[in-house]
């Protein structure tokens, strides 16, 4: 009966527990004699011995299976000492001097970068986050982590991902190239229009620009036009660039607000793939600042490109609890042993336990920087 069977499973499960509570236990006395000695958490020779004593004389699959399961015991044991242990985190301390000398409200007014022009969606996510911004605007994504970088702006703002199109890539791999601390973040709807100088008729349109996300989230209703497509850096400045110029067959997809600032006409309205189109947008700084309700936590990390290291970080975030909302790839093209990814966190930055991965992680081989720990609105 399979009553009779898992009472047996029953069995073995309790005495699974109580001798991982005895190892554990151990576990704390190994904790202390490394603290003693100064040695360092991970002992990877160590692992890789017992990893061959259990599975020796094995079948594969038995010792794959077993493989799996002391990778997770090490993982936890790792995660265990590390929180005994309490070793000084730099990333730790940056953080606990982030929360007693941010401001205990974000500021009204700042001067802050944004890409593109006049109209462009970044200019609503600023007016979003501040009641009186002085912007300053630049031709790409770069323009606006450099003018943070060199101090010309204290915050600048960037579009990050959308939830039809994906991530603005190039956000990313600007983020390895600066350094910054993201300080909050802003979703925003974007609903986009096709828009053409007074008088073109939308069967006159040959040629449609916009940003490359603004084409891709509108792919479906540009399947229906016979044209040809053309990226540029922003969808307010294919706005612009339509009302300044001479041509008649063109069109650009930007926003309703475009149309009244460049004097355009509107051919066709909420033309992107979803009514439930959304782009977040980031608001960073150079120096790092924690403001009150953040609960969201973004890392940077890079892992050795090998079988079961993604697993095994994710495993660290298990252990301790740790709520993962999002996970993104990076390729390294000059890096083929080594692999990028970025990661969410709902988790509050009061919460021990992320002070406890930051200890762990600097006692490990992975490689990260902390983004930023913000709200979302």
């Amino acid at each position: 009966m399979i009553g009779d069977i898992r009472t047996q499973i029953d069995k073995i499960d309790d005495e699974l527990v109580r001798l991982f509570a005895e190892r554990l236990s151990l576990v704390e006395g190994i904790a202390a004699k490394k603290k003693e000695a100064n040695l360092p958490v991970l002992d990877t020779a160590r692992e890789r011995e017992i990893i061959s004593r259990v599975t020796e004389g094995k079948s594969d699959a038995i010792a794959g299976y077993t493989k799996t399961l002391f990778t997770a015991i090490f993982d936890l044991s790792r995660s265990h000492q590390a929180k005994l242990l309490c070793a000084p985190s730099k990333v730790s301390a940056e953080i606990r001097s982030a929360l007693e000398n941010t401001p205990s409200l974000f500021p009204k007014s700042a001067v802050v970068a944004c890409q593109g022009t006049e109209g462009a969606n970044s200019t609503t996510a600023c007016e979003r986050l501040f009641e009186r911004p002085s912007i300053m605007y630049f031709n790409n994504f770069e323009g606006v982590f450099g003018a943070v970088d060199k101090g010309l702006c204290q915050y600048g703002i960037l579009p990050i991902e959308n939830n039809l199109h994906g991530s603005v890539t190039d956000i990313y791999d600007l983020m390895k190239k600066y350094r910054f601390s993201i300080v909050q973040s802003v979703k925003l709807k974007i609903n986009h229009v096709l828009l053409a100088k007074p008088g073109v008729k939308i069967k006159d349109i040959r040629k449609i620009y916009s940003h490359e996300q603004a084409l891709g989230q509108c792919s479906e209703f540009l399947k229906t036009m016979n044209v040809s497509l053309e990226a540029c850096e922003n969808t307010a400045i294919a706005a612009k660039m339509i009302s300044e110029g001479d041509a008649k067959d063109v069109a650009a997809i930007s926003s309703i607000q475009c149309a009244e600032l460049y004097n355009l006409d509107i051919l066709d309205e909420d033309i992107q793939n979803s009514v439930n189109n959304y782009t977040k947008f980031i608001c960073i700084s150079k120096r790092l600042e924690i403001y009150p309700g953040a609960r969201k936590i973004s890392l940077m990390m890079t892992v050795p490109h090998r079988p079961g290291s993604l697993y095994q970080l994710i495993a660290k975030f298990a252990a301790l609890g740790i709520n993962m909302t999002k996970l993104e790839s990076r390729v390294l093209p000059s890096k083929d042993s080594e692999a990028m990814f970025f990661f969410d966190f709902d988790v509050s930055v009061y919460d021990d336990a992320i002070f406890n991965l930051f200890s762990d992680l600097e006692a490990g081989k992975e490689k990260f920087v902390f983004l930023g720990c913000y709200s979302e609105t």
